[in-house]
């Protein structure tokens, strides 16, 4: 099995590209882990099984040894969890990222073929119950993230973890800039998390439309609602209002119903585009690599 140590060693920086919905896909994935980042993306990008399948093989095919990552949904009305185990268990990715719910009943399984477990948490409570499920690693949600985020600030999220929790830690929340990357190490993390700041990349599967809008966008352009998705989530402004929605009154929380990707109400989402706090480092659309090497140098910088 990996250590946090081996992993590093395998990237010029410490840090993984997040997994974002309607995002992430194979193209995104294959160019982090070329630009020596972990590479990520969520299963449920991939609408139907068939092409989760194609693109984990895909994916698996071409990184060699760099270390990759797939995120599955374990909350308990999302219905193909058993499905992606069943290719998770198939192509063998070096880390899982589980969201929305307990990582339990996979862990045993993903630890057995030598992969890692990551949860991803965002609140101390449910990182005490995704340590005590025997994971290998907590990705820290703190305030300020893209997508669903925490209320946690990350000056206070990770030192707190630390305290009973000695695997891999990932903090994410607003981090897009390489000496942003280097706080995170000094606040006790082992990774980065890196989302926002690759939605805007040429290899993203993001709507050109969603791109220019972070780049044209600042902080005050997020908005946070649970009114969407069940779960509190920060959202760009003007995708909400082109979506017909106020943001300033957004209505109370919605009810948590995934189901499947394949369905139509799953495609409900896919022009209310999320952000996170740190977008106004999102300056042009950029390819990845590009994007890693001017991470690299600030964070380099920081450390002389």
């Amino acid at each position: 099995m990996q250590t946090v140590e081996t992993i590093k060693g395998r990237l010029r920086l410490p840090a993984i590209a997040a997994p974002m919905f309607l995002v992430s896909g194979p193209e995104l994935v294959l160019a982090a882990c070329k630009a020596g980042i972990v590479g990520s993306f969520p299963a449920n990008n991939a609408r139907t099984i068939e092409v989760l399948d194609e693109w984990m093989g895909e994916i698996s095919a071409a990184v060699g040894d760099a270390p990759w990552a797939i995120n599955i949904m374990v909350h308990r009305t999302y219905e193909r969890t058993a499905e992606e185990m069943e290719l998770v268990l198939k192509h063998k990715p070096p880390i899982v990222i589980t969201a929305l719910g307990s990582p339990k009943t996979l862990v045993t399984a993903i630890q057995a073929y030598g992969g890692l477990v990551y949860a991803d948490v965002n609140s101390l409570s449910y990182a005490r119950k995704a340590a005590e499920a025997g994971v290998d690693g907590l990705v820290l949600i703190s305030a300020g993230a893209g997508g669903h985020t925490g209320m946690l600030s990350a000056f206070a999220f990770v030192p707190a973890v630390r305290e009973f929790f000695d695997g891999a830690i990932v903090l994410g929340g607003a981090i897009g800039s390489g000496r942003a990357i280097r706080a995170a190490e000094m606040l006790g993390a082992d990774f980065a998390y890196l989302g926002t700041r690759l939605i805007a990349s040429d290899e993203s599967m993001a709507h050109p439309d969603y791109k220019t809008m972070l780049i044209e966008a600042s902080s005050d352009d997020i908005i946070l609602s649970a009114s969407l998705t069940g779960v509190p989530a920060n959202w760009l402004r003007g995708s909400l209002v082109a979506a017909g929605y106020d943001p300033a009154q957004m209505g109370p929380k919605a009810e948590i119903e995934l189901g499947r990707p394949e369905t139509g109400d799953a495609k409900r989402w896919r022009d209310v585009w999320s952000a996170g706090q740190g977008v106004g480092a999102v300056r042009a659309i950029e390819q990845v690599g590009a994007i890693v090497d001017e991470l690299v140098e600030e964070y380099e910088a920081t450390g002389r």
